[in-house]
Parts: structure tokens; C-alpha cells; sequence
């Protein structure tokens, strides 16, 4: 007759022989983890979001409970700034977030703030921002990038644009669209900071002329007719790299199991959403709630599943529409994607010499915990850390050349 104690140790070893299999299928070597306790050194995990339609997968994974599934508690908090979230992080009062790529980076390196080594722990979105010009721009006929160049060389002025934080996506993807058409951000224009649920109501009272964030916050501005789409953010980058889930290199050190906990129930929570129109509704319900977006339920519904309108009459059906987990293609924190960012911060002078691109983004990507945690929800992962895609201006990136890639773009600050 077995013991109690030979039958939880025979269990115990066929689970961590499980775990084992799973992991080399999907071409991850077991790490140490699975041979120890893997349970959660934390239960309760405080994650930071900003009211925008890509925080749902995080808040998904607290309301359908996936969490639970894997011995935690996600305790989503709502917050008002990516100043804040970034503050928040660094101090311990939230121990992870779902925030901007590049505001982790540049956290990483002190950049226009508080150093700390930080982490990316998974991608948790592609695609879905837009950049948003006002209506008066485009009664003057800036309607894109071309025609926002032609108006501002012919009629002089001062001309503000508004992006979310120095070093994050949105700001980025702003610069890298203005300067595709020849204007310099850092000398045609005054760019200002402007968290992304005041967005709105900024360009309503015309504080500016065009801003980049993400949705609902460009949808809305059509909705409330004071801006029109100039470009999604899908159409300067597909599927490009979009918000993470980010922590301190301190917490990630410290509580492991607790981040592959977070990283398998978000996982499950982007697979949920992607899995249909009907998934995709109820979540749109769930975050216009006042506790997260606090928006009508149709300025997040429509563009979530690709329809997409302009404001100035024009309609299309978009398959590049923002992507939570795409059979787990969304989701893997690529080094090259990394990378990138630091490209254009040392593009527009936020770096002032180059730096190891490939050690920055190996010591802030955790590659191998989002390998163990795919592996354990059966979620495919790449065969490199390395992804290719070509850019609106036809200008390839493939994370091959960092240094000569940043260098050679003409207009830089």
C-alpha cells in the first residue's frame, strides 16, 4: 500500500516530468523551477493600467478569474499617468503594469527620469493606435502626413502636438510619421506630454493640433467630431510591438513564479478576447465600465474588430486591427522589438551615444520566463528572438545593425 506522503511525491514527479515534456516541445529547457515548489511567492499581484482599450487583457484575466487558475489575485489599478505608473513601479506600490515599451526602456536606462533595472516579462498587444489631427487641420487640408507637411511649410506657425510619454510608443510612432513626410518633431513643432484619457478634451479646446495615442481616444475624438484619423499606427508598423507587462528586475528576481503566474493568466485572458466577435463585445462592455476606460461601449467596439472610419466619410474593414494574442503570435518580448525603441530614442537625442543594444534588450526581455509560462498554457513560441518588418517608408528592420540603422534616418534631432 503507498503512503499518503509516496503518493503527493510520485504525483509531485510525475508533474514536474509533465512540465518537462511540455517545455522541450515547445523548445524551452526545463529551468530550475520546475523542480522546485512553483507556487506563487506572492498572492495578491497589483497591476497598473491606463484607461485605453489595450489594458484589456489584463483586466480580463482579473474578471474571468484566469488568475485564479494559477494561484494568484490580479488586482488591476486604474491609474492616471504613465508618469505615474512609471513612478508607482520603480517605488513598489505597484508591482507590475501593463504600460508603454519604451517608458520601460528608458526607465532601464535613466532617461528624463528615475534609473532602475526594469523587465518586459511579455508583449501585450500589436497594432490599434492612431495618430489624430484636429478637424480645423483638416479643414485646411492636413489630412495625412503629405498634407500635414504642405500646410505647415506654407502656412508658418506654431504647431503642437501632443504624445503620451518622452520615451514611449506613442511618442515614437508620432516622430517616425512626421519625419516620413520631412517635418522635424524637434524643430517644426512643439511636442508636449498629455495623458492619453485628457486627450480629448485637450484637442477640444484646442490646446493642439494632433495627437498619438491609443484607443478609444482617437475613435472618441471622431465620435465627438473635433479630429479625424491621419494614420493608424498599423499602417506606419504592422504588427508592431505596442504596450507590455512590465515589472522591476527586483520584483521579477524576487518572485519568479508569481510573474509566470501573471504571464500564463494574461496569456489565457488575450487568447479569450481573440477568440471571437462575441468574446470581443463582452470585453468591450467590460472596460467601458467607469472602473477601467470609462467610455461608451461604441468607441471601443468598432474599431477592436477592424471597422474603422476616418471622419471625413471614409470607411474600410482593417485585418491589421489591434491584436491581443493572435495564436500566441502577439505576445513573445522579441529582443529586436526592444531594440528598436532604443534606435529612436538615440534618434531623437534621448540617447546621447549608442548602447549595447543587444545587452540592454537581453537584460530587460525575460525571453526564457515567457518560454517556461507559454509552454505551460501550450501557447507556440518563435524559433528567434529576432523578427523582420518593413516600416511605412519602405525602410526594413530586422534588429541585424542597430547602431547603422538609427544613424541612417535624415531627419533626426
Amino acid at each position: 500500500m503507498v503512503s499518503d506522503e509516496g503518493l503527493m511525491s510520485e504525483k509531485r514527479r510525475q508533474f514536474i516530468k509533465n512540465t518537462a515534456a511540455v517545455a522541450v516541445t515547445a523548445g524551452v529547457v526545463p529551468g530550475a523551477w520546475a523542480a522546485g515548489s512553483d507556487a506563487p511567492e506572492k498572492k495578491e499581484v497589483r497591476i497598473g493600467f491606463i484607461p485605453l482599450t489595450d489594458c484589456a487583457s489584463v483586466v480580463m484575466a482579473s474578471v474571468l478569474k484566469f488568475d485564479e487558475k494559477y494561484g494568484i489575485k490580479i488586482i488591476p489599478s486604474k491609474e492616471a499617468s504613465w508618469a505615474g505608473v512609471r513612478d508607482k513601479l520603480v517605488n513598489g506600490e505597484l508591482d507590475m503594469a501593463h504600460v508603454l515599451y519604451g517608458l520601460v526602456y528608458g526607465v532601464h536606462l535613466g532617461l528624463g527620469g528615475p534609473k532602475k533595472d526594469m523587465a518586459v516579462l511579455m508583449t501585450l498587444n500589436q497594432n490599434g493606435q492612431a495618430i489624430t489631427l484636429s478637424k480645423k487641420m483638416a479643414d485646411k487640408g492636413a489630412v495625412d502626413a503629405p498634407s500635414l507637411a504642405a500646410l505647415m511649410a506654407k502656412e508658418k506657425g506654431d504647431y503642437t502636438f501632443a504624445q503620451t510619454f518622452p520615451t514611449g510608443t506613442h511618442a515614437m510612432w508620432l516622430y517616425y510619421w512626421m519625419a516620413s513626410a520631412g517635418i522635424n518633431p524637434m524643430k517644426d513643432a512643439k511636442v508636449i506630454t498629455v495623458p492619453p484619457p485628457q486627450m480629448v478634451a485637450n484637442m477640444r479646446v484646442g490646446n493642439m493640433d494632433g495627437y498619438c495615442v491609443g484607443e478609444p481616444w482617437n475613435h472618441r475624438a471622431i465620435i465627438d467630431g473635433i479630429g479625424i484619423t491621419g494614420i493608424t499606427t498599423q499602417d506606419i508598423w504592422k504588427d508592431h510591438p505596442e504596450k507590455v507587462l512590465g515589472a522591476t528586475g527586483e520584483f521579477v528576481k524576487k518572485n519568479p513564479n508569481t510573474a509566470r503566474a501573471a504571464i500564463m493568466a494574461i496569456l489565457e485572458a488575450g487568447r479569450w478576447i481573440d477568440a471571437g466577435l462575441q468574446n470581443k463585445n463582452k470585453m468591450a462592455e467590460t472596460i467601458a465600465e467607469k472602473a477601467y476606460v470609462n467610455t461608451s461601449v461604441d468607441a471601443i467596439n468598432q474599431r477592436i474588430l477592424g471597422r474603422y472610419q476616418n471622419g471625413l466619410g471614409k470607411t474600410w474593414d482593417d485585418p491589421n486591427y489591434m491584436k491581443f494574442f493572435n495564436d500566441g503570435a502577439v505576445n513573445y518580448p522579441y529582443l529586436s522589438d526592444g531594440m528598436w525603441f532604443l534606435t529612436q530614442h538615440k534618434r531623437w537625442g534621448l540617447l546621447k551615444d549608442h548602447p549595447d543594444y543587444l545587452a540592454v534588450a537581453k537584460s530587460i526581455n525575460q525571453t526564457e520566463l515567457y518560454k517556461q509560462a507559454a509552454a505551460q498554457v501550450k501557447v507556440n513560441v518563435p524559433k528567434s528572438d529576432m523578427r523582420s518588418s518593413k516600416l511605412l517608408d519602405g525602410v526594413v528592420w530586422d534588429g541585424s545593425n542597430p547602431a547603422k540603422y538609427a544613424d541612417s534616418f535624415k531627419v533626426k534631432a
